[in-house]
């Protein structure tokens, strides 16, 4: 599990180690949609979340459904009334923010100033629908600026890894040129992250760096195109007093 602090936000990003879930989601599955028991994931978002030093019962995860629809919040949902959305922002420090992911892209932004944050699932349908900047765009209507907004993406498959049919990255190249890419041996891909690092660059937001883990790569990361039947990976954003 790693801890970043930039400018007085909180990003952290899980690996699949340190939970109670069984193969083939072993062990720290933070996913409640993919088969897994629910007292296990129950368990295991609670034991990530106080090991952030977070309240569990003030995690707001989102149903991701891969379009780009956004909300925003002010107390997680009532369980079970979770609305399908891939953004959520909220404004405030009574909050953090998170994204379940095993190969997408999970991009994390804060305002620190604004005291307001804000959290994005972008898989491959993600980035052509839009939802980074529609969750910037939600972030600046709560009072953040663009050019304060601090991003951090989360561990994703790579461009490298990412492979796709042609006509597929042509599609996503029409409207993201950045994610055009090559896998390592040949053939066409998508590179998610960096068509989400244009996003931003384009909106104001200050450069990030990619994700410095590969899922596919890493056997500690959970990876839908490498296992198919997998666990969760989570990503948060809070502000210290969320504490």
């Amino acid at each position: 599990m790693v801890n970043r602090t930039p400018g007085g936000a909180h990003f952290a990003f899980t690996d699949r180690w340190g939970g109670v879930s069984a193969a083939p989601r072993d062990s720290l599955n933070l996913g409640g949609a993919v088969g897994d028991e629910p007292t296990a994931v129950a368990a295991n978002r609670t034991r990530a979340a106080t090991e952030l030093g977070l309240d569990p019962a003030r995690v707001v995860w989102m149903n991701q459904v891969h379009g780009r629809d956004v909300a925003v919040v002010d107390r997680p949902w009532p369980p079970g009334d979770t609305p399908p959305v891939d953004g959520v922002v909220h404004a405030g420090a009574e909050l953090a923010l998170a994204v379940l992911t095993a190969d997408c892209t999970p991009v994390l932004l804060a305002d620190p100033v604004a005291a307001v944050i804000g959290a994005a699932h972008a898989g491959r349908p993600g980035l052509v629908a839009g939802v980074v900047p529609a969750t910037v765009e939600a972030m600046v209507e709560l009072g953040a600026r663009p050019d304060r907004i601090e991003a951090g993406l989360g561990p994703s498959v790579c461009g490298a890894c990412y492979e796709v049919p042609e006509r597929m990255r042509d599609e996503v190249a029409a409207v993201v040129p950045q994610a055009y890419a090559t896998t390592s041996w040949g053939t066409p891909a998508v590179d998610v992250a960096a068509g989400v690092c244009a996003q931003l660059d384009a909106l104001g937001v200050r450069a990030v760096d990619a994700p410095p883990v590969c899922t596919l790569e890493s056997k500690d990361h959970f990876s839908y195109r490498r296992e198919r039947v997998t666990g969760r990976l989570g990503s948060y954003v809070w502000l210290e007093s969320n504490r």
